[in-house]
């Protein structure tokens, strides 16, 4: 898609874009009987056809200070009239709209393109299509189409990994495609297989690990700036490829959802996309601690005591708690070996998260009040919203053991998701600025593209936005 300021006499593809209110003021304009059909309420959609042009008539709603909601209605439109589209030059008429509003509904429209398995086959994604709006400069429109090829490639990738079965996301397919990206976006790559792990201690990961038929990829990824004194960011995302709960089998009714048991990873992989290729001036490592949680005459059993790269032991109660195994070792070794400014970790994590909110919003946990707010308010912006738990010491007694330092997992049926951002907590390195992130309920999910759930993007703009704008 191409976006150019200018306004041609005649055009065969039009989108009109009106707010309930300014139909109301210009219904008199237009043939009364459209009104009849379309009130510019948000989603609604008239299509007027002539000799000439085809007319898209495309309701916003009541006006809105909430620029994403021009997203949902650039990615709505895309799903709905996604096989009439056109590859032509296109007008945009929405005089009343500013340029983050503009930006939002383009990239709608380029995200609403996307189905599994995800290609850009659509007239969206063709040079030819251009979107004449003569609202905004030259340049103004090359940064926006700048920023949102960056943001799409970088939400794509996240869906398309997590939207993947479980055969095709082996250890060794994801970690050919880190190693392509990281090739591609001058990231630097580091992989640790079963072997090294062992010789660093990393005990936490390789207890989920050791049941599986597959070789573990401990891997970091790191984004650098040339620019001096920039801020580092820390990111550990949970990437278990595909999730049996172990010997602590889940249920199989809704087990085939758990191909999205990486929905933190994909997360960091989107951001990261989007850093690189808009050569943001931070620094990023991330750690994506990569295994599936199998069942196996070598899995890890409910009782055993494993020791973690910190040094502190565990007691496995449950091995369907098996995130925050991997995490355990992904934010201690990152705290120990990296200087961040930021360190946040997300992860499909919890079904207590889910039970609590929903698909609403993720649940997160933080150790600093600064962090906590930028959060909460970047969530609020890209409508990836996020609601902040306690981190109250008297949970910890929920988790002491009697054979090691700590429990996977407190037993009571109860606030499983705080046990567990406590539990996180303490392999932190009492470093100062920390977020725990659980998108269970959010990162995968009802959508507009696939009959069953599916990916839903969650975290990608999130991070993405939150890493651009940190100060």
């Amino acid at each position: 898609m191409k976006l150019i300021n200018k306004k041609n006499k005649q055009y065969a593809q039009v989108f009109q874009l009106f707010t309930e209110e300014a139909w109301t003021l210009n219904h008199k304009n237009f043939n009364k009987n459209i009104s009849l059909l379309f009130s510019g309420k948000k989603h609604e959609i008239f299509i007027e056809t002539s000799e000439e042009t085809i007319t898209y008539y495309i309701g916003l709603g009541k006006e809105t200070s909430q620029n994403f909601e021009f997203q949902q209605i650039g990615i709505k439109f895309s799903q709905t009239q996604k096989k009439n589209i056109q590859t032509i030059a296109t007008l945009l008429i929405a005089d009343f709209i500013h340029e983050n509003q503009f930006e939002e509904f383009a990239k709608g429209l380029l995200l609403g393109t996307y189905n599994y398995p995800f290609d850009k086959t659509h007239p969206f994604w063709n040079e030819s299509f251009e979107l004449h709006f003569g609202n905004l400069s030259p340049k103004k429109l090359e940064t926006i189409s700048t920023k949102i090829d960056a943001i799409c490639e970088g939400q794509t990738a996240c869906m398309d990994w997590l939207n993947k079965p479980a055969n095709l996301k082996r250890p060794e397919a994801i970690n050919a495609y880190l190693k392509n990206l990281a090739k591609k976006n001058q990231l630097k790559y580091t992989a640790f297989n079963r072997k090294k792990c062992e010789e660093l201690g990393l005990g936490a990961f390789l207890s989920v690990n050791q049941g599986s038929a597959y070789d573990a990829a401990f891997t970091i990824l790191e984004y650098k700036t040339t620019v001096k004194n920039a801020k580092t960011f820390g990111l550990v995302g949970k990437c278990v490829l595909f999730d049996t709960g172990g010997i602590s089998l889940k249920a199989s009714d809704n087990m085939h959802y758990m191909k999205s048991d990486m929905g933190g990873a994909t997360a960091v992989i989107g951001a990261l996309i989007y850093a690189s290729q808009m050569k943001l001036p931070v620094n990023i490592t991330a750690i994506l601690p990569i295994t599936d949680n199998a069942i196996s005459e070598n899995a890890y059993l409910p009782s055993d005591v494993i020791t973690a790269y910190n040094g502190k032991t565990i007691e496995v109660l449950n091995t369907d708690a098996e995130g925050r195994m991997t995490l355990a070792d992904g934010l201690s070794y990152l705290s120990k070996n990296y200087k961040t400014d930021v360190l946040i970790d997300l992860a499909t994590l919890t079904g207590s998260s889910v039970r609590m909110f929903g698909d609403t919003c993720g649940a997160m946990f933080s150790n600093n009040e600064d962090l906590k707010n930028i959060l909460i308010k970047t969530g609020d912006k890209t409508n990836q919203r996020l609601w902040n738990l306690p981190l109250w010491d008297i949970w910890m007694d929920d988790f002491k053991s009697d054979v090691a330092d700590f429990k996977n997992i407190s037993m009571k049926p109860i606030g499983d998701c705080i046990v567990a951002a406590k539990f996180l907590e303490q392999f932190i390195g009492n470093h100062p600025n920390w977020a725990h992130l659980d998108i269970a309920g959010v990162a995968f999910g009802n959508v507009g593209y696939a009959k069953e759930k599916a990916a839903t993007g969650f975290g990608v703009q999130l991070l993405a936005d939150l890493i651009e704008n940190y100060h």
